[in-house]
């Protein structure tokens, strides 16, 4: 700890290999061969003539690398390089204990692999390449490699030319002959090295093999199937809904992803088909979570971490967010999405259990589903999403997902799904909770082989998105973020989409094949239901005959572990989560609202309520939205609460909703507000100063849609984070306010905390900067402050909420900012999203002079 390591090689180039580095204590890295190749290659034009200087060129690098660290940081959550160097926080895969035991300890490697005899072979293999004996290389070409895009003589991928156009071929004929011949070129031998499940044999024995006839039907096994979570912005509308008609013609599942879903989709269409997503992605509040998309699903997923790429989804370009992706996002269109890294409403197993019930309460008729990613200790945490009263975990492998990924996450973030699914099963099982959760995984599943090991490693549902894709028409370009897809899949560009030629029967014939495939695995192993084949690990066994160098000290006995058989006598889910949702004040509060629910007419009550009280609204808003299809007009039902509000009071509040509450109120105040109105203020007899008090606790209004919300007193930190449509008023707050907000008002009459308004690309806010130092404590990285001008919009906007705010809650801090108003609007501040405001701007053009929207790449 008293000394700098510098690291000097040829080898980094790509950022996980400084990522790496770093991660292992290196403080600074020389890559001379990258630097030096940069300038040869900048020095020679390219075929457009272009030529880059080459200080340029290494500059360019340099920043591009930096960046990749910088987001590998905050994604793990790490603030400074001090901090990551030397951290360690990686799993190593495929490493021999000695190996890491000497180099890199403390390391985790649970199935063994390659040591220092196969690191030298590797080496010297690409020394002989470069330099071969007794003759001088004349021409020497560099391998092209082909580890991120198919080349003909590159690294064998799974989804290559071959197997993508015996799939479409066999799901456009529903000719399972030619599905055959697929599943054989993706099972082959030669690529099965790609994936551990394809160093794995079936254990059959010819005395246990049933009938074919015996064994359950594919039309219930194709109810397990998913087509993974592929957000509507990513993909195109069309492709979207396709995959949705499919799914739910079969009974299986589609997933919104992060982006939402149009409400029109909810209800069936004329033929009977349905667009709506059976899974409905919560992903942390993010984009579009209203009551009316919560009463709408299947499945509520809340998405814990990102899936095949950790910490890279969500981060969508501006010119794939046209004005539908913008509506259906509570966004605004052409302004780019990031995904933000940490989950803001989570910080324990505490916090995802208080979710999982927001959730069940708003739709108590579905299943609640987490995802998680493969890593060591998922099962852990898979252990804490059962105790949470989770009904489904999902575990997602480090393969497939987005194609826009950044290129260092393609190969260096996530795990497969085999040891995830593994180690959560075991855990489960030891731990007496298998019972009682659903385990499915997903991660580039393909064929009837993949399922069936999936299932005998633990998953009772599996899901595969890109298979779905391909079957839709997908050909791999890997432009998913250049709005650039020519077949029409992964663009929003107008011209692009007519060329779509998906059909829902091709997704269809895909996963009834995949499901009749499977039915002769089971039949050979000696299974009649999916429920009996989950967990049998015994049915699997490492492959015997695995002749390449670098497998031989593979050890897969870990994933195979017997397990412990649970009571009664299941490995799987065959009990039902108590959510505990009897006890809920909301039962009084709908039996009080009846009236209002039936017949639109206005009613009122007075309640007590305390912090055991958690969830006071939602299950009164999904109730009344799944009765009526809709909220009711302003003011139909105002109910009044004296004393403490407990968790998530207000959440998911569907509009014609008033809640008062005269006390105080704990976390999550108003989380996805759906259009309701809040407010909360002191107890009558207070004998405190409500502005000098916090009065509510952290992350309040988390992720709402629209509504109000008017608070006498002060907030704790991250208020109005991920906000996309909420007014509000509130008279001080801590910090982190108005994070990555996308739309919505909000108005802050008193001090504010650090950090505010960080990855915040929509709405406005407006503070009142009483010491004039807002500045200081303002990140202003994707924001401009301005003055509110006279006789503006902002100006009347200000006035109006704040005389709102007085007459809801008697606020004399409001009332003597309105009595003193030359003065106050001079000491207000405006937070104004710049790519907002420059959307702003093109909008009200296009709306004057009627230009039609076309949003591309560029």
């Amino acid at each position: 700890l008293h000394v700098g390591l510098v690291v000097e090689s040829g080898d980094p180039r790509e950022v996980h290999h400084f990522a790496l580095l770093f991660g292992y204590g290196a403080g600074a890295v020389n890559p001379y061969l990258a630097l030096e190749t940069l300038t040869g290659l900048a020095r020679t034009a390219d075929g457009n003539g272009f030529a880059l200087d080459p200080a340029k060129a290494e500059k360019n690098y340099i920043k591009s690398v930096q960046k990749g660290v910088v987001k590998v940081m905050s994604k793990m959550g790490i603030s400074t390089l001090q901090s990551y160097t030397g951290a360690q926080i990686f799993e190593a895969l495929g490493l021999s204990q000695s190996l890491v035991d000497e180099f890199f300890t403390w390391t985790n490697t649970r199935i063994q692999g390659i040591g220092l005899d196969e690191i030298a072979e590797d080496v010297l293999t690409n020394h002989r390449r470069a330099y071969p004996p007794m003759q001088v290389p004349t021409g020497l070409a560099l391998d092209v490699g082909g580890l991120y895009l198919w080349r003909a003589n590159g690294e064998k991928h799974m989804y290559n030319p071959d197997s993508i156009a015996l799939l479409q071929d066999a799901v456009r004929r529903n000719d399972p002959k030619t599905f055959e011949e697929f599943s054989k070129v993706a099972n082959d031998e030669s690529k099965r090295l790609c994936t551990i499940r394809g160093l794995l044999d079936f254990k059959s024995d010819q005395k246990d093999e049933v009938r074919l006839d015996e064994v359950e039907s594919a039309t219930e096994i194709a109810k397990r199937f998913a087509s993974g979570a592929i957000s509507l912005g990513s993909i195109s509308r069309e492709t979207h809904e396709t995959l949705a008609i499919a799914m739910n013609r079969i009974g299986a599942r589609s997933n919104t992803g992060e982006g939402g879903e149009d409400h029109t989709r909810f209800k069936p269409d004329p033929n009977g088909d349905s667009r709506s997503s059976a899974i409905k992605q919560v992903a942390s509040g993010r984009f579009g979570v209203t009551i009316d998309y919560l009463v709408n699903a299947r499945d509520l997923q809340i998405k814990m971490a990102q899936g095949s790429k950790p910490g890279e989804g969500g981060q969508i370009p501006g010119y794939k967010i046209t004005e539908y992706i913008g509506e259906v996002r509570h966004t605004t269109p052409g302004v780019e999405l990031i995904s933000p890294p940490p989950h803001h409403d989570i910080y324990s197993i505490e916090d995802l259990a208080q979710l999982i019930h927001d959730l069940k309460s708003a739709n108590p008729e579905a299943r609640i589903h987490v995802k998680l990613v493969a890593e060591v200790g998922v099962g852990t945490i898979a252990a804490g999403v059962a105790k949470g009263k989770g009904d489904v975990v999902l575990i997602s492998g480090d393969s497939g997902g987005t194609g826009a990924s950044p290129l260092s996450s393609i190969k260096h973030a996530g795990l497969p799904w085999e040891l995830g699914v593994a180690e959560t099963q075991q855990v489960l099982c030891a731990n007496g909770l298998r019972d009682r959760i659903v385990v499915q995984t997903d991660g580039q599943l393909k064929t009837a082989r993949d399922v069936a090991i999936a299932t005998l490693l633990g998953a009772e549902e599996w899901g595969l998105a890109t298979g779905s894709l391909v079957a839709l028409g997908c050909i791999m370009l890997r432009k998913c973020h250049l709005n650039t897809c020519s077949v029409g899949i992964a663009t929003q560009d107008p011209e692009l989409r007519k060329r779509f030629a998906g059909k829902p029967e091709h997704v269809i014939n895909y996963f009834m094949m995949l499901a009749e495939d499977l039915r002769k695995y089971m039949a050979k192993l000696g299974f009649r239901t999916v429920d009996e084949m989950v967990g049998r690990t015994d049915k699997l066994e490492p492959r015997r005959a695995i002749e390449h160098w670098k497998a031989r000290g593979l050890d897969l006995a870990p994933l195979l572990a017997q397990l412990p058989v649970l009571a009664n006598g299941r490995r799987y889910r065959s009990v039902d989560q108590d959510h505990g949702l009897e006890q809920a004040l909301d039962h009084l509060l709908i039996q009080n609202a009846r009236p209002a629910i039936e017949r639109g007419d206005r009613v009122s009550g007075t309640f007590e309520i305390r912090n055991r009280n958690r969830t006071v609204g939602a299950m009164l808003s999904g109730r009344l939205v799944k009765h009526r299809g809709s909220g009711l007009p302003d003011g139909t039902i105002n109910f009044t609460f004296a004393g403490s509000a407990g968790q998530s009071f207000g959440a998911f509040l569907a509009s014609g909703i008033t809640f008062r509450v005269e006390g105080d109120a704990n976390d999550y105040f108003g989380k996805g507000l759906s259009g309701g109105r809040l407010i909360l203020t002191p107890p009558r007899d207070a004998t405190f100063a409500p502005e000098e008090n916090i009065i509510t606790g952290n992350v309040n209004l988390y992720g709402a849609t629209g509504g109000e919300a008017f608070i006498r007193g002060m907030a704790g930190e991250r208020f109005a984070v991920r906000n996309s449509g909420a007014h509000a008023v509130v008279e001080g707050i801590g910090d982190h306010g108005c994070e990555y907000m996308t739309g919505g008002r909000v108005v802050v009459i008193g001090p504010t905390g650090r950090n505010f308004a960080a990855g915040m690309s929509g709405g406005i806010a407006y503070v009142l900067d009483l010491d004039g130092d807002f500045s200081v404590r303002c990140n202003k990285e994707m924001v401009d402050l301005e003055p509110i001008a006279a006789d503006s919009e902002d100006e009347d906007l200000i006035r109006h909420l704040l005389t709102k705010h007085v007459r809801y809650t008697a606020s004399s801090v409001a009332e003597q900012l309105l009595d003193d108003w030359d003065e106050t609007r001079a000491r207000f501040v405006k937070i104004m999203p710049r790519d907002y405001k420059r959307m702003l701007g093109v909008l009200t053009r296009r709306a004057t002079t009627h230009e039609p929207e076309l949003i591309r790449h560029g």
